[in-house]
């Protein structure tokens, strides 16, 4: 039984290493052929075959971790990268990186500070470095908490709490762990991947300033924005109507990924259960938005 787990264990690694020598050599083509194409539709084209890649690496994986964070990093985040990429926005412009730098911001979950906020962020920062180890030492505490042994004991509620924090310190782990790697490596000041979501004062504030940014600017700048302009350019609907639409349309989208991202990880067919979440937070932060501004500024729910 142990010489069984360890074969499969090993398969998994070499699984693991072949998809992402997989993704360096795809990049690295990004890099010096893709970049060199016109932007637009022709670059679009050249880099099809590795959106289309992209999308299918995680299916060789089978454990858990490796195939949610290869499925987030890659087929999510990267592949909306290199969205960006065919029009010379986004992070990776073609000119400006070394090819070290634009292997590191298109396959890890980070962004450079913006300007605005850079004086804010260094103390933040500073934070973020000190608090993470108890953020490590916590995460493993809640690990420990749900096997066998412990997890029966516990009342349903708690269990449930626990996994809701499992999952905001993993995501915080492992995308701090991202920066701190790359700062290290670069001395480049990167944003924070959350900026302490538990004090979020609305669900506008959770989802567009708090929880998990870098996901926040990628679908505001690939999904957002065009939508908005779109809309605004195509149509009688006014600047409004055009960011409603443009709100939900992220909200469905972000659902549609995490669907992707659970079918990897499970391999069983969706059921729309988390698209149809993201949608009912789409619809709840449009109603907000439109609360706040017919109250205006002479009623307002106090922060908690």
């Amino acid at each position: 039984m142990a010489s069984q787990k360890c074969m499969e264990m090993e398969g998994e690694i070499k699984s693991l290493m072949k998809v992402w020598i997989s993704i360096l050599a795809s990049l690295c083509y990004c890099y010096f052929i893709s970049s060199r194409v016109p932007k637009g539709l022709l670059r679009f084209l050249t880099l099809s075959p590795v959106l289309y890649l992209f999308t299918i690496l995680p299916l060789q994986l089978t454990t858990v971790l490796p195939t949610g964070v290869t499925a987030f990093f890659i087929t999510w985040l990267t592949n909306f990268k290199l969205l960006l990429f065919t029009f010379d926005l986004g992070p990776l412009t073609p000119n400006s990186n070394s090819l070290l730098h634009f292997l590191s911001f298109a396959c890890l979950p980070i962004r450079l500070t913006p300007l605005n906020s850079k004086s804010k962020s260094k103390s933040k920062l500073k934070l973020h470095f000190i608090i993470f180890p108890i953020k490590v030492f916590l995460f493993s505490l809640s690990l420990m908490s749900l096997k066998d042994q412990y997890k029966q004991k516990l009342h349903p509620t708690i269990i449930l709490g626990i996994y809701c924090t499992l999952l905001y310190l993993l995501m915080d782990v492992v995308l701090g762990l991202c920066n701190i790697v790359v700062n290290a490596a670069f001395g480049i000041e990167l944003q924070l991947p959350s900026d302490d979501p538990y004090l979020s004062t609305s669900l506008r504030d959770f989802w567009g300033r708090r929880w998990n940014l870098i996901v926040t600017y990628t679908l505001r700048h690939t999904v957002y924005k065009p939508v908005r302009s779109l809309l605004m350019s195509k149509t009688v609907l006014g600047p409004q109507w055009a960011s409603v639409s443009g709100v939900m349309a992220t909200f469905l989208v972000s659902g549609l990924m995490h669907e992707l991202i659970f079918y990897y990880v499970t391999r069983v067919s969706p059921t729309w259960e988390v698209t149809c979440f993201f949608l009912l937070h789409g619809v709840c932060a449009v109603a907000e938005f439109g609360a706040v501004k017919w109250l205006g500024a002479k009623w307002r729910l106090h922060w908690a």
